[in-house]
């Protein structure tokens, strides 16, 4: 994986003074406890933007709810946070407010398929930040500013330190990969930069694995052989 990208800050600026009005709007609101316990140290909370079912609690990144995506009440009071995604033209899977309380820490962890090259992505937008909070991407810190807007590749061993006496608060999306966002990843990197590298078979695995398959004798596992013997 060294050759693929870990993290870009995309050439746009949002308005922070109207993405902190917006978040003042709903920071009232009920805020749900980040459901991975464990990851965590501290106050770590979010609410919904957009949700299977349209609920602010429903703050899971995966879910195998068949509802439909759609605002929840949370979006509906922040006119320009749904400006921002309306103007994002990909299809969303998460939107979430995420909030690493002052002295909260989230412990070195890694996503599940969260890479572009996967087909999928995380963007975050910081709205209200410190100057001490660390965030460390595959051993490099990341210093993200308000109103800005970042791809992090979080495949890769990350972990957030939140060392100021305020609270952090990001506007986090994930997407689906299409035409529009290749048009606006590959602006700022190659299309190499989120390829996988094709992994390397030994030929005493290569015989390994073709001796396997032929005892599976299918169709499937011959198409598997002949495609192993090519290469």
């Amino acid at each position: 994986m060294d050759r693929l990208v870990r993290s870009i800050k995309f050439p746009i600026v949002f308005d922070k003074e109207k993405l902190v009005t917006d978040t003042l709007r709903i920071l009232n609101q009920k805020w749900t406890d980040h459901y991975n316990t464990n990851d965590y140290s501290g106050k770590w909370t979010s609410i919904a933007l957009m949700s299977k079912g349209g609920k602010s609690s429903n703050i899971n990144a995966f879910s195998n709810n068949t509802e439909e995506f759609i605002p929840t009440d949370a979006l509906r009071s922040c006119d320009y946070l749904k400006e921002i995604l309306d103007n994002f033209l990909f299809e969303k899977t998460t939107v979430r407010l995420l909030n690493l309380g002052a002295g909260a820490e989230i412990k070195p962890h890694t996503d599940y398929c969260l890479g572009y090259e996967d087909g999928e992505f995380r963007l975050h937008i910081p709205i209200i930040t410190n100057s001490d909070v660390e965030f460390i991407l595959d051993g490099q810190r990341i210093i993200m500013n308000e109103g800005e807007c970042w791809y992090l590749n979080t495949n890769f061993l990350h972990s957030v330190k939140n060392g100021g006496d305020t609270d952090r608060i990001h506007l986090v999306i994930d997407g689906i990969r299409n035409e529009w966002t290749d048009a606006l990843f590959f602006k700022e990197a190659p299309v190499e930069a989120f390829k996988k590298p094709t992994p390397i078979i030994h030929e005493d695995q290569k015989k390994l694995i073709i001796a396997e398959l032929e005892k599976m004798n299918s169709p499937v596992a011959k198409e598997l052989i002949d495609n192993l013997k090519k290469n």
